[in-house]
């Protein structure tokens, strides 16, 4: 027996020797390659739809500490395609519920939970404890932060993004090949990319773009193969049609030395706490709040700005129809002196809506800040087909 097949299984257990057998006798992955994923620390940014399966293929295949970094909460609404977490999940961490799961599933993982939001007080240090960066966040204000503060401390990200049937996958090495902002130099407008709360997404497709997040993982801490560095993979779920474009470094792309401020502002988003008196004109109501008021002798008009197809499957009873992207041509079904109370899927476009038509004239507004599917959370009735217009 020569020395190298006498040390081939060198510091790997038994008990390892079992469970990574499969992958163990791949041909360039061996006991070195084993090591290297046990000794690895990696961190995923979201234990949501993309960190579902991130975590669970990370932790199956024996990544030795794996941090888990979510200020949320599990909801119903989340389970369709958050394989991580459970039924009886359901108000718990998402971070706590995930690290039983990865638990039960690998006992010789290392979990780290950080309930928390990342941010620009908390990135820096957090990424400088691990060795690569799993961007499955669902936010282009936390894309933006984990690639610049990844540029800062010299992480590799493994990026990946999805909505309705396309996801994206990509590999950002700082310094040495493109980036997110070589993607997206500048961040879209506020609304433009609707969130998969508004714009809806196909379970199947979270899975497939985490899986191939998870496996894009293994080549960079093994060194085997070759990554996504360079490159952005597009997959259209409705016809499985996988795209790859070349990426090139933007000459106008300075590398980051800091943070910014804030990525909030910084992707136009309005924050509570800013100064601006358009803000405060918006008034927002609480699931608890609109059952009050609807109960009232004189309710307000209640005025759902989403979609037909999402208006047919279920609707808050007595509510009107128009959609946000009709609103400027039928605004003249609704009356200026009437009290007008907007809602839509999550709050995002209920809150244009109320602006637009303060711009028109309209006076008594307000929104359901947690949209319909707080309507749905709260579990109070709802009605089904069609509503009627004003």
């Amino acid at each position: 027996m020569t020395d190298n097949a006498a040390t081939s299984t060198d510091s790997i257990p038994p008990e390892e020797l079992h469970r990574y057998a499969r992958q163990l006798i791949l041909p360039g992955f061996g006991a070195a390659g084993q090591r290297k994923l046990r000794d690895a620390k990696v961190l995923v940014v979201g234990a949501g739809g993309l960190g579902s399966p991130v975590l669970l293929y990370l932790a199956a295949m024996g990544v030795g500490t794996i941090g888990i970094i979510d200020d949320d909460v599990v909801e119903l609404s989340n389970l369709h395609r958050q394989i991580i977490h459970s039924t009886a999940s359901v108000g718990e961490a998402k971070t706590h519920s995930a690290a039983r799961r990865i638990k039960a599933l690998n006992p010789l993982v290392h979990v780290v939970e950080h309930r928390q939001r990342l941010d620009v007080d908390n990135a820096i240090e957090l990424f400088q404890h691990y060795d690569l960066v799993m961007d499955g966040a669902d936010s282009f204000a936390t894309r933006y932060l984990v690639a610049d503060a990844a540029e800062v401390t010299g992480r590799t990200v493994v990026w990946g993004s999805l909505l309705r049937f396309g996801g994206q996958v990509s590999v950002f090495e700082p310094r040495t090949g493109p980036g997110l902002r070589d993607i997206y130099p500048e961040p879209p407008e506020p609304g433009e990319v609707p969130s998969c709360a508004e714009g809806g997404v196909i379970p199947t497709l979270v899975g497939i773009i985490g899986a191939t997040m998870a496996n894009e993982a293994v080549k960079v801490l093994t060194s085997i193969g070759e990554t996504l560095l360079g490159r952005v993979m597009l997959l259209d779920a409705a016809t499985f049609q996988w795209t790859t474009l070349q990426l090139q470094p933007s000459p106008n792309t300075q590398p980051r030395q800091h943070l910014e401020p804030d990525y909030q502002a910084f992707c136009g988003i309005e924050t509570h706490g800013q100064d601006s008196s358009e803000q405060h004109t918006i008034e927002t109501l609480t699931v608890g709040q609109l059952e009050e008021v609807l109960r009232q002798a004189e309710p307000p008009v209640l005025l759902d700005v989403r979609e037909p197809s999402e208006v047919a499957l279920a609707h808050i009873p007595g509510s009107l129809s128009i959609p946000l992207g009709q609103l400027a041509q039928r605004a003249d079904e609704l009356h200026r002196d009437n009290e007008i109370v907007v809602y839509c899927q999550s709050g995002v476009r209920s809150e244009r809506a109320v602006r637009h038509l303060t711009e028109l004239g309209f006076g008594r507004l307000s929104h359901l800040g947690e949209g319909f599917q707080g309507w749905l959370a709260a579990q109070l009735p709802v009605s089904t087909g069609s509503q009627g217009s004003s």
